[in-house]
């Protein structure tokens, strides 16, 4: 498996693939009144089970006299029905062109630089960890493995896949139904045997923290270890750029038309523009600014899609620390990445920006090696509760996720609301009576003491400005039991972690 650290690229002194060209998204002002394009049965069924449209406006396809006409100025990449968009690569008098047409709305420059892993090779993960945090063997005693579920993965490379022992009994089965390269479509038939890139690898590791299974060891890496895939290979790892924010968009709507109905991503924007002036601003990573984000909420909201995300690694980077977009979206699951012992934040995960209506990261789990490898378990952990029930939509399914982790109510920016217990989520999803595991303590003094459980336990504790924003954590030990809490200046809620129980200390004055 892959060790995965982020990194960022310096700025090409030229840009790929061609001189003097830069890559645009040309957004037109309205749509084709031509008929529907096909849509398969199995994107009916779940439209349906969701209650939305079966057919909707995001389906229509872009007027083709408007591609026509671009065309006729410069090729043409990829095209958006949900955004009604296509993207280029333009020179400038090109761009001038296009902006001169009629029916264009407006040009929106992508060139940047796009980051998710390292470019070293990397060594074995052992997820065993994890799989004990979330409660795998629950699942597995409930004989639940994903089996009925098709998933999505939208990611760097699949490099070496069929040979991956933790993979084999998944293509000994037949269970990947699809594949595309939007990166380099003459590398399709090269798809799993010839790597362009050290970044190659991660998609495959990704499939393993799905999905991994190794009967010969008797060792089990995924929770969705008979579900099925989709898989599309949206970023090139020697070029991080952000102007293949386009390939993933076409993944999704690729993804769509075949009816999955859950589609795992660890894949992220932030910054590096090759103009400086047109990087993203931490101020943007509101859930609406990037048009990566606005697709990512149409998945959500009309297509009935959940999306998993990796929240970002970016939690040391004193210059960003925020999750990356898409996970901004209000309607993904973002995921971070807790320590192993004690669940609290591991130091890279990213953090949510305090300027949201709604709480980021939604939930988090452990890796050791990077919130690429936290998102996957979550997406297992998803199908593992669709194959329990299927009739569950997107939105009760994220809601049922957010509620059996282990903090729930008291959530906050640093890991949302904790760890997925799957006890507790198998509880909600089969609609059984679910136990309490928290408690509120109110006070006037500045100082309090707090029954958390044995002598010398380690607590986490989380320090708030308010109920999500956290000031810092802290690990504390408990002594004869009882865990003695100081309120910090501008704290005004307190959370205990104890895992058995969270207590919410409420400062009131």
């Amino acid at each position: 498996m892959a060790r995965l650290v982020i990194i960022y690229w310096g700025l090409f002194l030229f840009s790929f693939p061609t001189l003097g060209q830069s890559k645009y998204w040309i957004i037109f002002k309205d749509k084709t009144t031509s008929s529907l394009p096909a849509i398969s049965a199995k994107t009916i069924q779940n439209r349906a089970i969701h209650g939305l449209e079966t057919l909707q406006e995001t389906d229509l396809p872009i007027n083709p006299d408007y591609l026509r006409q671009v065309t006729q100025i410069s090729k043409i990449e990829n095209c958006s029905r949900w955004l009604n968009a296509a993207t280029a690569r333009l020179t400038g008098s090109q761009k001038t062109q296009i902006e001169k047409l009629s029916f264009v709305e407006k040009i929106v420059a992508i060139d940047g630089h796009f980051y998710v892993a390292s470019n070293e090779p990397i060594k074995k993960t052992m997820l065993a960890p994890v799989m004990t945090q979330v409660q795998a063997e629950v699942f597995k005693d409930k004989g639940l493995t994903g089996k009925g579920v098709t998933i999505g993965v939208i990611d760097a490379g699949f490099f070496e896949a069929p040979q991956n022992d933790f993979l084999r009994p998944l293509f000994s089965r037949l269970a990947i139904l699809g594949k595309r390269d939007y990166v380099n479509p003459a590398h399709f038939s090269r798809f799993f045997t010839e790597a362009e890139s050290y970044s190659d690898f991660h998609g495959t590791e990704v499939l393993t923290a799905i999905s991994g299974l190794n009967p010969l060891e008797n060792t089990q890496e995924g929770l969705a270890t008979e579900s099925q895939f989709y898989l599309a290979r949206t970023d090139h790892g020697t070029r991080e750029w952000r102007g293949e924010e386009d390939n993933w968009i076409a993944a999704m709507e690729w993804m769509d038309s075949l009816g999955v109905r859950v589609i795992n991503t660890s894949l992220g924007y932030a910054k590096g523009f090759t103009n400086p002036t047109e990087n993203y601003e931490p101020s943007q990573m509101n859930g609406h600014t990037s048009l990566i984000s606005k697709a990512a909420q149409i998945a959500v909201e009309k297509k009935g899609i959940l999306l998993i995300v990796s929240a970002g690694n970016e939690g040391e980077d004193t210059s960003w620390q925020l999750i990356s977009t898409p996970a901004d979206a209000e309607g993904v699951i973002a995921v971070g990445a807790t320590n192993q012992k004690l669940w609290n934040k591991i130091g890279y995960s990213s953090i949510g920006p305090e300027f949201l209506s709604y709480l980021k990261p939604n939930v988090s789990c452990f890796s050791l090696y990077g919130t690429s490898l936290a998102a996957p378990v979550i997406t297992g952990f998803a199908a593992c509760l669709m194959q329990a029930n299927p009739k569950l939509t997107n939105k009760e399914l994220k809601n049922i996720i957010e509620k059996s982790a282990h903090l729930y109510p008291y959530g906050n920016n640093f890991i949302g609301y904790g760890v997925p217990l799957a006890s507790r989520a198998l509880a909600l999803a089969t609609s059984a009576e679910l136990q309490e595991y928290n408690r509120e303590i109110k006070t006037t003094e500045n100082i309090i003491s707090v029954k958390v459980g044995e002598s010398g336990e380690l607590v986490s504790v989380f320090h708030k400005k308010n109920k999500w924003h956290v000031l810092d954590q802290e690990a504390l030990k408990a002594k004869n039991g009882v865990l003695t809490i100081r309120r910090k200046a501008n704290e005004t809620f307190t959370t205990i972690d104890t895992k058995k129980e969270v207590i919410e200390v409420v400062w009131e004055k």
